[in-house]
């Protein structure tokens, strides 16, 4: 398994942590802003994984907007690479 694969399976399973208690949280009896507040850095760690996963620079950044941002250009670049 490649360097970029172990760290993007890093990045997704804290991000699974994050999201199943999110989840455990919204489905019980709350506190509902105690599930956003974790909704939020599993969005963040899902991203960051695929950008690991593509072998690109992970940011260290909490900006989901930028975030999105490195993944499409990330997969621009791919699409580019690979079709051209």
């Amino acid at each position: 398994m490649s360097e970029a694969t172990d760290l993007a399976r890093g990045w997704l399973a804290r991000g699974d942590s994050d999201l199943f208690s999110a989840r455990l949280i919204a489905t019980s009896s709350g506190p509902y802003d105690t599930a956003c507040f974790h909704a939020q850095p599993a969005a963040e760690k899902y991203l960051k994984g695929l950008l690991a996963f593509a072998g690109q620079p992970v940011p260290l950044t909490h900006n989901l907007e930028e975030l999105e941002r490195s993944v499409q250009r990330s997969i621009r670049r791919r699409i580019s690479r690979d079709w051209t």
